[in-house]
């Protein structure tokens, strides 16, 4: 699927009357599992960016380049609308305007941009918000830098958990301003922040997680009900993987045989599927193969 559909999808999403659940993907094989579980979008996060690449926290310790030529293979692996959380631009609005090029040439469908300073400065306690005035800047340098109008520019904000919600409204009230198609507000946790978000801004809202349920509502009925487009799942598929992964090697360790592993591996039949073996197949037969044969 081309560029420009899958952002025309996305975009669908953010201005449909449905929230829609956005999984974690963190290379090929995941993001073609996500795919076959029948999602149309996913998330390649910071942290799970960070850990997958360098077994490293979420602490910009990778780079701009390696996140980008991941966010390439997942999308040339599947036809998913792939969101990338690009932390904080990766530098200051020069270094945001390279970051739009290099994630667009990569092919995903959008990504985030957030007011945190990253990465923390030093002799800082917990994590801090550059100026307004400096996160403005730097999302109408990347509205300016993309050259497909259909990329998908998200405003993001942390501080609603650091500064409280009328700062983080501020901000975001002023990132709606700067050319930017949605908001991203993190670390609303109940319905009334929920709701007062959605009072407050106009533009599609992302919501990070899900809020408790209600008695008779579940976490994504309620986004629904208040208006949100999407909802990130930011670690539970990456989390789920790395347990599934970690027990397995050890009780081979432990016990020198697959044990009852053997009865959990996925079928052959289903890892050709995740791999596309008919398909390269039908390539070498077509390419590859003796026509004498």
């Amino acid at each position: 699927m081309q560029a420009s559909a899958r952002r025309e999808r996305l975009r669908s999403i953010l201005n449909g009357d449905e929230t829609v659940l956005l999984p974690t993907v963190f290379d090929a094989v995941s993001a073609r599992i996500v795919e076959l579980a029948g999602f149309e979008v996913a998330l390649l996060s910071g942290s799970v960016s960070a850990a997958s690449l360098q077994g490293v926290p979420d602490l910009i310790l990778v780079t701009l380049t390696e996140v980008a030529q991941l966010a390439k293979r997942i999308v040339d692996s599947t036809s998913l609308s792939i969101h990338v959380d690009a932390d904080h631009g990766f530098g200051n609005a020069l270094n945001v305007m390279r970051c739009i090029r290099e994630f667009e040439a990569a092919g995903v469908a959008s990504l985030t941009l957030e007011d945190t300073d990253l990465p923390r400065p030093y002799g800082t306690q917990g994590p801090s918000a550059i100026s307004i005035k400096e996160m403005c800047r730097k999302l109408k340098a990347a509205v300016e830098a993309r050259e497909d109008p259909e990329l998908v520019i998200i405003g993001r904000t942390d501080m609603l958990r650091f500064m409280g919600l009328e700062e983080a409204l501020r901000r975001a009230r002023a990132y709606e301003e700067t050319g930017v198609d949605a908001i991203f507000l993190v670390g609303a946790r109940t319905r009334e922040e929920l709701e007062a978000i959605r009072e407050a801004i106009s533009l599609p809202l992302i919501a990070n997680g899900l809020p408790e349920p209600e008695k008779d509502k579940s976490g994504l009925q309620i986004l629904n009900e208040i208006g949100y487009s999407m909802t990130l799942m930011a670690m539970l598929p990456f989390r789920v993987a790395i347990q599934a992964m970690h027990d397995a090697v050890v009780y081979l360790k432990e016990h020198g045989e697959p044990g009852p592993y053997v009865e959990r591996m996925c079928s052959p039949q289903f890892l050709d599927t995740i791999v596309r073996t008919d398909q390269f197949t039908g390539h070498w037969d077509r390419f590859m193969r003796d026509e004498e044969d």
